[in-house]
């Protein structure tokens, strides 16, 4: 009844593969193709519109709104009152005068840029007595010498030179190196000639350097004369000779009392033009010092600053600790003095209240014909008035000397001092008239710093000496270099009130 039996196996054609053939589908892909293209937005139509309502929309709400024309009006009464007062109180307000907004950015921090020194009078353990900036600003000039020699120096010094713009400036290593054959006590270029440098020396001597000649630099000397100073020479300064045209006379200043002006002659000597001696007479007695010359007590010049205002007026710091105002139109002859080829004159016109010790720097304002500063061994900054004998402002900075005190040349209010605790001050009257705004700590260990001289052209420079032979060159924030509204109006309400 049943028997075994192998039937065939049922066969299926498969389509699947010329199905996806006639799709051009991708074998490595199991889904179909996706159609794609760029482009610069996801909408397919835009168009421009001023705000983002219809117009239409923005008609309906102007002019379908209801406003509660009495809610706002009740609000407004419950208000004004309160509202006037406080308005009133904001005109009569000087809360935000000097406040000026400034939507650049500002850079608030002092920096340091570079650090000069000459290793081989560091090897010698001379000392940075004076820097100075040339005409064009890019040029800085430190003189060598020793402020603490009590005897004559015979040693041999330097002045040496730096230009900021050179490209491989080597802070080591000076542009120019002068020789001297003594100390160099203070140096200054020439205000508009970048490449002359006047010199005084320990020894009286007051000489000039062209820095375009470095094979022989010496252009003019004052030589050893009766003329000579017979002390250091604490400061030169160049000056205009209205005489002559463009051609510049130099003044020079001397512990000796005498303030002589010199004119360049063919042969390569500076000889004196004029003269002023600094005599007892003048001055309160208690100024005088036991130091005599020739019947007379001589005394001694240690810093000079002529008005930017008047070019007859200067103020002259003295070693007994008064400053004074003088003039170079004085016609009172000085006491005979043995020797010297011109007659001297008297030029001290008022003497102004003291420092409890020596002078060591006085600075007109450049922006007040009658405002100046000075600093002294008593480590305070006298700010005065040419028309009265008291300080208007008296600054206590330092617990030792203060040894070099500068007006800003951009902010009125602003002036630095070096101090002999190694720092550097910046004093802004517009914060405080009674400490610095900011204090630089130049040298380590206390080492003082002995001058400074700010940058007329690159305002943001400050270059600082120092007595372990080191110059820094300090870049200035935008606080100290940027003139503030109504800075004006304050210097001259400062000296107006003070002095009434």
């Amino acid at each position: 009844m049943f028997a075994d039996e192998t039937v065939p196996g049922a066969a299926v054609q498969s389509l699947w593969r010329s199905a996806r053939n006639a799709r051009c589908e991708a074998k490595s892909c199991q889904t179909a193709e996706v159609a794609t293209a760029e482009a610069a937005v996801q909408s397919r139509s835009s168009r421009d519109a001023a705000v983002q309502t219809d117009r239409s929309a923005a008609r309906d709400v102007h002019h379908g709104a209801r406003v509660d024309d009495s809610g706002v009006l009740a609000f407004l009464r419950r208000v004004e009152e309160v509202v006037t007062k406080e308005l009133n109180k904001n005109v009569t307000s000087r809360a935000f005068d000097g406040f000026d907004v400034n939507w650049t950015d500002q850079n608030r921090t002092v920096l340091c840029l570079h650090t000069l020194s000459y290793p081989e009078a560091q090897d010698q353990h001379l000392q940075v007595t004076g820097v100075s900036w040339n005409a064009t600003g890019s040029v800085v000039a430190c003189s060598y010498g020793r402020l603490n020699d009590g005897d004559w120096s015979t040693e041999k010094s330097y002045v040496c030179t730096w230009n900021l713009d050179r490209r491989r400036l080597d802070p080591q290593r000076p542009d120019l190196v002068v020789d001297a054959p003594s100390s160099v006590m203070c140096l200054a270029f020439h205000p508009s000639q970048p490449s002359l440098i006047a010199g005084g020396l320990f020894s009286g001597e007051t000489v000039v350097w062209d820095t375009s000649k470095p094979e022989d630099p010496l252009i003019w000397r004052t030589g050893m004369t009766d003329d000579t100073h017979t002390d250091p020479v604490s400061q030169v300064h160049w000056l205009s000779d209205a005489k002559h045209g463009n051609h510049i006379q130099l003044l020079s200043a001397s512990t000796d009392g005498k303030i002589l002006v010199w004119r360049e002659e063919r042969d390569g000597r500076l000889a004196v033009a004029e003269g002023f001696a600094l005599v007892a007479q003048q001055i309160p007695r208690s100024a005088r010092l036991k130091k005599l010359a020739w019947g007379e007590a001589a005394v001694g010049v240690t810093s000079l600053s002529f008005s930017h205002f008047d070019p007859h007026v200067f103020i002259v710091g003295v070693e007994g600790g008064y400053s004074l105002k003088c003039s170079t139109a004085a016609d009172t002859p000085a006491p005979r003095r043995t020797g010297g080829s011109v007659p001297l004159r008297a030029p001290a016109e008022l003497a102004f209240s003291p420092h409890s010790g020596p002078l060591y720097s006085v600075s007109c304002s450049p922006f007040h014909r009658n405002l100046f500063l000075s600093c002294g061994t008593d480590g305070q900054v006298h700010l005065s008035s040419m028309l009265q004998t008291q300080p208007l402002i008296s600054l206590q900075l330092s617990t030792k000397y203060l040894f070099c005190v500068r007006w800003s040349p951009v902010r009125p209010l602003v002036f630095a001092v070096a101090s002999g605790e190694g720092d550097v001050h910046l004093v802004d009257f517009e914060k405080s008239s009674q400490k610095p705004a900011v204090s630089i700590k130049q040298a380590v260990d206390e080492c003082p710093v002995y001058c400074l001289e700010f940058n007329s052209k690159q305002t943001q420079l400050l270059a600082a000496g120092d007595a372990a032979g080191t110059v820094k060159v300090w870049q200035l924030s935008s606080d100290f270099t940027e003139q503030r509204p109504r800075e004006m109006n304050h210097l001259e309400l400062l000296a107006s009130e003070l002095t009434d």
